[in-house]
């Protein structure tokens, strides 16, 4: 009931259209309080990610919902998932999301063994053309990791996409965080070490990603 109240002055119940919108399909994946979906849209055809967000389960992540929400509502770039719509309903918060068809990179890897030097860097070209975007709009992302980049579609040549920004944050260009958050083992050494870091600990976290499409092994 709070995570209702909280979410309804958040982001305002009951505005925009509703799943009726949609014919909802197969299950995509799911999290701690969410559950994400394949849909078609009705009036063209056209399929999205619907990431399906039950308010009671929120809790106190509601200032972080509404972050993640405002800072995807801020961008626009092709190496990054793109949030088409919010849907606001009483019970549920509707995320209409690009889909992307082509799987994580971290099952790439898994298939593939390790990735060329081309390869690596093709793709780390488009991680970094994403994280220059969104470093020049004063964003961190704070969780860099292949679970996280998604490819655009199963073609071997298929771009990758910026996903999840469940943990980004916009700050100031001097700003100095002091939240430990990440995944260990991308985790720059500052935020273990908790001393304070800046939005250069996403580059730490792409070198890690480098390493293991080169190696095949953290």
């Amino acid at each position: 009931q709070n995570g209702n109240a909280m979410l309804g002055k958040l982001f305002g119940v009951g505005r925009g259209a509703a799943l009726k919108d949609y014919e909802v399909g197969k299950h995509l994946g799911s999290g701690n309080f969410a559950e994400v979906k394949e849909a078609t849209r009705k009036s063209d055809g056209q399929t999205f990610a619907i990431k399906i967000i039950d308010k009671s389960k929120v809790g106190d992540m509601a200032d972080a919902l509404q972050t993640e929400i405002d800072i995807l509502r801020s961008i626009s770039h092709p190496n990054i998932i793109k949030l088409i719509a919010v849907h606001d309903e009483k019970k549920k918060m509707n995320l209409v999301m690009e889909l992307a068809t082509g799987g994580e990179l971290f099952d790439r890897i898994v298939e593939r063994g390790s990735y060329t030097e081309a390869d690596a860097a093709t793709l780390i070209g488009d991680l970094s053309n994403a994280l220059f975007y969104l470093h020049a709009k004063g964003i961190v992302h704070r969780d860099l990791k292949p679970e996280n980049l998604i490819y655009a579609s199963k073609a071997p040549d298929s771009p990758i996409k910026l996903a999840d920004f469940g943990l980004a944050k916009v700050v100031s260009e001097k700003a100095i965080m002091q939240t430990a958050c990440g995944t260990p083992g991308y985790v720059a050494p500052e935020i273990l070490q908790n001393t304070g870091f800046g939005i250069e600990v996403d580059m730490w976290s792409v070198g890690v990603i480098l390493y293991i499409l080169l190696c095949g092994f953290p």
